[in-house]
């Protein structure tokens, strides 16, 4: 126990100084263009023991609603229909709560395609969709679009595209990106149009919503709260502590 809550006031201390996301409500929203890589800069001076207090508070108030939410759910039921990397029977699950238009995302999206070729056997990896339509008119069309890829078995390739030319993100790029990995394209149009699509991308979206997620990206990784902020190159040391965390197998 001491070292899972060692575990999560690193992820508190870290969050604090650096923060770097796109957040759900317009007011939150990064008011300025993100440079292409999207690194956050740390302020200049370090936060306090009485800001470090709050801030894990507030954390575990949150950890304790994801929580709450999770333990309603089997593995299955969590998990869903979404796309998934990695190993289906690891004992670890990463997921990651994601918008096609947030910067952050697409920088988060690099880093967690390393993190899977790494550890992949050791943890199953699922995408959920959290368009942040307020701020983001072309993210729920791109969630839509890259559903209908993985109706054909291509979203992770589907994915990688929407986010290199996150620029371009709109009707020409859906259809374009289609022709370039070989998809159907009528079967293309017609599933990212369907009922289906937009329910697919509800039900994360309403996910989302039960476990009270701000913004995007935010990972949760063996039930854990990593809200944005916390860079996914450091997964791997997290992934390492929360496994030493847990209990010895019987």
């Amino acid at each position: 126990m001491a070292l899972k809550n060692g575990l999560m006031r690193a992820v508190t201390v870290v969050t604090l100084l650096v923060l770097a996301g796109c957040a759900a409500t317009p007011s939150e929203a990064p008011t300025a263009e993100v440079p292409a890589a999207a690194q956050a800069q740390p302020p200049a001076t370090p936060p306090s023991e009485d800001e470090l207090a709050a801030a894990e508070a507030e954390w575990q108030a949150r950890q304790a609603e994801v929580t709450q939410v999770i333990s309603t759910m089997d593995r299955a039921t969590f998990i869903g229909t979404s796309p998934t990397q990695g190993t289906p029977s690891a004992e670890v699950v990463v997921v990651k709560f994601s918008d096609f238009e947030c910067p952050y995302c697409a920088v988060a999206a690099g880093h967690m395609k390393d993190f899977v070729e790494e550890r992949g056997d050791e943890v199953l990896y699922v995408y959920k969709h959290f368009p942040l339509n307020r701020i983001h008119p072309e993210a729920e069309p791109a969630a839509k679009a890259s559903w209908a890829a993985g109706q054909q078995d291509q979203f992770w390739l589907y994915h990688d595209g929407l986010f290199a030319n996150q620029a371009r993100l709109g009707e020409d790029l859906y259809g374009e990106l289609a022709e370039q990995i070989g998809l159907d394209v009528e079967q293309f149009n017609r599933d990212r149009n369907s009922d289906a699509a937009q329910a697919a991308v509800d039900a994360d979206l309403a996910l989302a919503e039960q476990l009270k997620l701000r913004g995007t990206p935010t990972f949760l990784m063996g039930g854990l709260l990593i809200p944005p902020g916390v860079p996914p190159e450091s997964f791997s040391q997290l992934l390492d502590n929360l496994k030493a965390s847990q209990p010895p197998q019987e």
